[in-house]
């Protein structure tokens, strides 16, 4: 499979840098390939450098000093890596993180997945695996890690003000087991922080403006309310104003459109039972088994 290189910007982020820099010296010595820089460290895949060297996946600790012995470099890989892993978020997504952890208040549509905020940490890994088929177990739980990470702030002396309404396929939708999901739905019943407030959009409600995607606006203290869609590949960062209004008024329809936060809680709950319901089959099996 022949991976083809994207343009990278070496200022946009310390991880850009790493692949950049990395793409840079292969080329320079005698136009090395991918596959001669595999043969030559030993002890990475091709497809892992190369997602490396795209800046879509974080250096492991030990490739810098194979790089700089490879290239003579003398430490700089080393250098860039001690900046490079500081950075939780890459650089397309280091913006949209820091306006989230500066937020007074969050407000959230999810029309696909449980909303990284509320997963628990099996449904945060079982999402991010799906998105991230190819990650190292090392990959993934640095994936997991970081995303579980976001949730610190709600548990802080200080937490933002967060409105999620989840689009009901979130909740039917399998990821995972039908345990792991009865969990999921469980944990999001029985959080009774009084910053939290869930509904739910059923499929009773039809047709809406943001189908097949995820709407994020957040109000932080001193700028004007921002906006962040996002795909299943990509996300978007909403400044200006008529942009921003337009997301505002489109959340609040939403709003409107969902079930009230109690009403949203007993239909959480309804389909915690089905599949615990749907559960049971399976352990009478495991019972029967010699």
């Amino acid at each position: 499979m022949a991976f083809k290189p994207n343009k990278l910007d070496p200022g946009r982020s310390a991880r850009d840098l790493f692949g950049w820099e990395m793409r840079n010296h292969r080329e320079l010595a005698d136009s090395m390939s991918l596959d001669q820089l595999t043969e030559i460290l030993g002890c990475f895949s091709k497809g892992h450098l190369a997602r490396i060297e795209r800046a879509e996946s974080m250096p492991p600790p030990e490739l810098p000093a194979k790089l700089d012995a490879a290239f003579g470099t003398d430490g700089r890989f080393g250098r860039i890596y001690r900046l490079a892993k500081k950075e939780k978020f890459p650089g397309k997504y280091r913006q949209w993180s820091e306006i989230e952890a500066k937020a007074e208040a969050i407000e959230e549509f999810s029309a696909a997945t449980i909303p990284g905020l509320l997963q628990t940490p099996e449904v945060a890994r079982c999402s991010l695996l799906a998105g991230h088929p190819h990650a190292t177990p090392q990959e993934l739980e640095a994936l997991v890690s970081t995303r579980l990470d976001r949730q610190k702030r709600l548990v802080s002396s200080t937490p933002p003000h967060c409105w999620f309404i989840l689009d009901e396929s979130t909740l039917r939708r399998p990821v995972g087991n039908t345990t792991v999901m009865r969990q999921q739905l469980d944990a999001i019943v029985s959080d009774r922080r009084s910053h939290i407030t869930v509904q739910v959009l059923p499929f009773v409600a039809g047709v809406h403006a943001e189908m097949g995607g995820s709407l994020f606006l957040y109000s932080v203290p001193g700028r004007p309310m921002v906006a962040w869609e996002e795909g299943a590949r990509s996300g978007e960062l909403i400044e200006d104003a008529g942009g921003v209004a337009a997301r505002r008024r489109s959340y609040d329809l939403l709003r409107a459109m969902a079930l009230s936060p109690r009403d949203s809680l007993a239909m959480i709950r309804r389909i915690s039972k089905e599949y615990g319901r749907a559960s049971e089959p399976a352990r009478e099996l495991a019972k029967e088994q010699p």
